[in-house]
């Protein structure tokens, strides 16, 4: 007798221990929902406020709302993108018109507005800034998918989490998708690739068919991604558009330094007729041949260090070490303007992103094959060397 009322108290302490730890993991879940609740709800009544009417979201959507961008803080037009006008001309035609006057597109089957765009191109040449600029033109709300959102440790919480993405993009409509980097989240489908990934994968393409019967839906998948041939057959089937946007020319250098040096304080040479122009921009155009838009930017961002610079010297040699004290939101007077000699220097140490990255490159491989090869130093350094110059586009030096 004591004997089973003993297994009785072992059973029932080891199903107390057990329910113990299901409601501990279920609160814990119910808690990581709690912390997002009251943002999500804050951005929800922005949202309907935006678009005049109540939003009824479930909890997955909720979690996706977090996503969502408003058009209306967005600072992004194409005003703000330098070059790129047959671009930008083809995405109005086919991504902003859809959207604003969708009663143009009802008649036939041959206008019906496309339902996916891919942008492809080098990195740093703005096709972020195009999928920006296209939900601030088109007045669309902006959902930015991330992958880390759409991840989850509950098994089946990707694909419904996937499923949220787009039954939101409904109750928002216009809305547009915008899926950066395409090839990290739906890229080719690989035997070895787990389950939860292909299934989340399967899912999404399937609702984004779905969303190609209905001609009523202003909901636009936009992508990009800089490896396009590492994107899935099947996704690029529903990117029936695409568009290639490269490095810019020499023109397009000329209109992305106007839009960058628009605001800044300039000398006179580099000036014309009150606005950003003349020669030197023209020269540093030239001398910028290959690099992209955020090379650019971050060249013109070195030049205006400076003159920040020539004045702490100056303040240095004068004894004085303090910095200028000056009003918020007002630049101080003492500094110069920029020079057409300030971008000179900052080209000299601001070479483009892929050129950086194959030179060290190169030399990282030369250090490897050093080590494996036992080559000494002196024919390291020659090799280095050549490799440099020819990633420069020089001659290689035969001196030993």
């Amino acid at each position: 007798m004591a004997k089973r009322l003993l297994q009785e108290v072992l059973i029932y302490a080891v199903s107390a221990v057990f329910s113990c730890m299901v409601l501990t993991v279920g609160l814990k879940r119910i808690e990581n929902m709690r912390e997002n609740s009251s943002p999500a709800a804050q951005r929800k009544r922005e949202i309907a406020a935006r678009l005049g009417r109540p939003i009824q979201t479930n909890s997955y959507e909720e979690v996706i709302a977090m996503d969502v961008v408003n058009p209306d803080d967005l600072s992004v037009d194409f005003s703000a993108i330098g070059g790129m006008e047959k671009i930008k001309e083809s995405l109005d035609e086919l991504v902003i018109l859809p959207l604003k006057r969708p009663e143009l597109f009802k008649r036939g089957n041959l206008l019906k507005p496309v339902k996916g765009v891919l942008l492809y191109g080098p990195p740093g040449t703005g096709k972020t800034m195009l999928a920006k600029a296209l939900a601030k033109e088109s007045e669309a709300c902006f959902i930015n998918v991330r992958v880390s959102t759409l991840q989850s440790k509950w098994f089946g919480d990707a694909n419904k989490l996937v499923t949220a993405v787009f039954t939101l993009a409904w109750k928002l409509q216009p809305s547009i998708i915008f899926i950066d980097e395409i090839d990290s989240f739906l890229g080719q489908r690989k035997t070895n690739e787990h389950e939860a990934v292909t299934n989340m994968k399967t899912e999404f393409m399937s609702l984004w068919d779905g969303f190609t019967t209905d001609e009523s839906a202003r909901v636009m998948v936009l992508a990009a991604t800089n490896r396009p041939w590492e994107v899935d057959e099947a996704i690029l089937r529903r990117l029936p558009r695409s568009f290639e946007v490269p490095l810019p020319d020499l023109q397009q250098r000329q209109n992305i330094l106007h839009v960058l040096l628009k605001e800044e304080h300039l000398d006179a040479a580099m000036m014309d007729k009150g606005k950003v122009g003349g020669a030197n921009v023209e020269d540093l155009a030239r001398r910028t041949s290959g690099y992209s838009g955020s090379d650019l930017q971050e060249l013109c961002k070195q030049a205006a260090y400076r003159p920040i610079r020539d004045l702490l010297d100056s303040e240095r040699q004068n004894g004085t070490v303090e910095l200028l004290a000056a009003e918020e939101d007002e630049a101080p007077q003492q500094l110069r303007p920029l020079k057409h000699s300030d971008f000179v220097f900052a080209l000299e140490n601001c070479r483009p992103s892929s050129e950086a990255a194959k030179e060290y490159q190169f030399v990282d491989e030369s250090r490897r094959a050093s080590s494996a090869g036992g080559m000494d130093q002196q024919a390291m350094a020659n090799m280095i060397a050549s490799m440099l110059q020819l990633a420069a586009g020089g001659s290689p030096s035969t001196s030993q």
